[in-house]
């Protein structure tokens, strides 16, 4: 790492601190005296997603995110809640320590959270990811949820 003012390789912490994109540090030339600041990220290792067809993609999290957020559309939760809940869900797929991760095992995780919040939106998100084709297979699914 250098100085981004004189090039020096000398310079000394002043400042540490942890927020949520990593490790802020507050820097200063030893050569210089000018200060500046570095943000140190935590690299994440890439989890791949099996999905049902036997294709591989790259797990996202605004993809899961943005799948419960539909499920809670126009539904009384803060959004907090449901930040949290895709928080611990990424979370749990993370401590279980593998490369790869069935969407089937990750759409359990969200149903199970979804549905101790609220019932409506356990529902829809059930209907997407179940791929509910009738009134039948909904009916199905209240009676196993009553």
């Amino acid at each position: 790492m250098e100085c981004p003012y004189c090039s020096s390789t000398r310079f000394k912490v002043t400042n540490k601190r942890n927020s949520e994109e990593g490790i802020r540090r507050r820097r200063e030339c030893l050569k210089c005296g000018k200060r500046f600041t570095t943000q140190e990220k935590i690299e994440k290792d890439d989890i791949f997603v099996i999905k049902k067809d036997g294709r591989r993609e790259q797990f996202l999290r605004e993809k899961l995110q943005n799948g419960i957020y539909r499920a809670f559309e126009k539904r009384p939760v803060a959004k907090d809640k449901i930040d949290k809940i895709v928080q611990e869900i990424e979370e749990q797929i993370r401590k279980m320590g593998k490369k790869e991760v069935k969407s089937s095992t990750i759409g359990e995780m969200a149903i199970r959270k979804i549905k101790k919040i609220d019932n409506i939106a356990y529902i829809r998100f059930a209907s997407v990811y179940r791929d509910f084709q009738d009134i039948k297979d909904f009916k199905e699914e209240l009676e196993i949820f009553a």
